[in-house]
């Protein structure tokens, strides 16, 4: 997502990363329960993922992350009036990418005066699955978050 967002600034998109919480707490990053933790496990994140977008730090109850949708891993895309036009309930940059160059073009053809008028569309996207990846980031967390999402049964 590092290199999409840097790609798309030459577009004039601005690119930022929401640390809502832990999605899988463990002895490492065990569950939140203060600001000063929340902002330590925020920079663990741009530190161990190397993101170099502006972290943004959600409140310790979650009131921005319930607001938009409380899924573990969302994108949304909002125009300059503050409206969002792309909602996913899962981050994928392909998915993301190809959002982004559709909004840019819609730009590019608005200012050539081409009349344009929104109509609301909904597809299924895919993503490639990681199973080892994931795990990593379980271990990453800790021996409990790698047992409790074990006993989860998912």
């Amino acid at each position: 997502m590092n290199a999409l967002a840097e790609q798309f600034t030459l577009h004039g998109v601005g690119s930022i990363f929401l640390y809502t919480n832990e999605a899988h707490p463990g002895e490492n990053f065990p569950h939140l329960t203060s600001m000063t933790q929340k902002f330590e496990h925020a920079r663990a994140l741009r530190d161990v993922l190397g993101v170099n977008r502006p972290i943004l730090v959600d409140a310790l109850d979650g009131a921005c992350h319930r607001a938009y949708g409380s899924m573990p891993n969302m994108t949304w895309i909002f125009n300059r009036a503050g409206s969002p036009v792309y909602k996913s309930d899962w981050t994928d940059h392909n998915s993301v990418r190809n959002a982004l160059a559709y909004f840019i073009d819609v730009m590019q053809r608005r200012r050539g005066r081409e009349r344009l008028v929104p109509f609301r569309v909904e597809r299924l996207d895919y993503r490639t699955s990681d199973p080892d990846g994931f795990q990593a980031g379980l271990a990453r967390s800790g021996p409990k978050a790698v047992r409790e999402f074990k006993e989860s049964g998912l």
